[in-house]
């Protein structure tokens, strides 16, 4: 299909929507690829064809190597940097919560803006050539596009402290030690690992997939007890649902069940 964007492109394939960065040669963040995803994911909540998303970079050189410095200027204006943060909140907001499982394919660099987007997602398969990290404290800067949120939620207070506060990217080995990435592979199979686990998972049915989704997401957030309650209420309306029937018939049976995603 043809994407009606400049800077991503959208290709499906049965339950899966792949979206890939297309702003050579280092897939930089802008302004106009927010808006652009903004628009992409809002499309993809409602498509009743896709289970399963999937981000990644065009080439091999980066997934995305972070935002467009040249964009900074026009940003000392008071009030400027504030609206690009909430514009970022907002987009890589309709991928954190999508409704379904994102997965970013990460291929080499991730800096900045490009591993806010990756963090976005709930799953990272990261090639052996990726160094991920959040360089903005070099330019006296903050991360702004979640980065001193999600980061903390993903490996810790400790360890996320240490990388914004230095700068310093960290390879893929270290990444997949500190739990930042979900798997580790070689070079080049990025997206062919993240194709692969993509197909396993939307084999599944897709309205327990967002209820998972929706279950962590709204936890993460709240205390214990009060996460408790969102999983008995989101148990108790899953099992109302044809997939359950569905799943429930076929291990009685004793065959392979085959979910509609209703």
């Amino acid at each position: 299909m043809t994407s009606p964007w400049q800077m991503i492109r959208l290709d499906k394939d049965g339950p899966l929507a792949f979206v890939t960065l297309t702003n050579p040669p280092l897939n930089v963040l802008h302004p106009q690829m927010a808006t652009e995803l903004d628009a992409c994911f809002s499309a993809l909540a409602t498509d009743p064809e896709v289970v399963v998303a999937l981000i990644t970079g065009q080439g091999e050189r980066a997934f995305c190597a972070g935002f467009d410095i040249k964009e900074f200027p026009p940003l000392m204006v008071p009030g400027a940097a504030a609206r690009l943060a909430r514009l970022l909140h907002t987009s890589l907001g309709k991928i954190a919560h999508l409704g379904k499982p994102t997965i970013a394919a990460v291929n080499g660099l991730a800096l900045g803006g490009g591993l806010e987007l990756a963090m976005a997602c709930d799953l990272r398969i990261v090639a052996a050539n990726a160094q991920l990290g959040q360089p903005e404290i070099k330019l006296g800067l903050l991360p702004g596009a979640g980065g001193t949120q999600r980061l903390p939620r993903l490996v810790g207070a400790g360890i996320a402290k240490a990388l914004m506060y230095l700068g310093e990217p960290i390879g893929a080995e270290e990444a997949y030690r500190i739990g930042l990435a979900n798997h580790l592979v070689p070079t080049g199979e990025a997206l062919t690992a993240a194709t692969a686990l993509a197909r396993r998972i939307a084999a599944m049915g897709g309205v327990a997939l967002r209820s998972i989704q929706e279950a962590v997401n709204r936890g993460l957030d709240t205390t214990l007890d009060a996460g408790l309650q969102i999983e008995a209420d989101l148990f108790g309306a899953v099992f109302q649902t044809e997939d359950v029937r569905e799943g429930v018939e076929a291990f009685l049976q004793k065959r392979t069940p085959h979910f509609q995603h209703r």
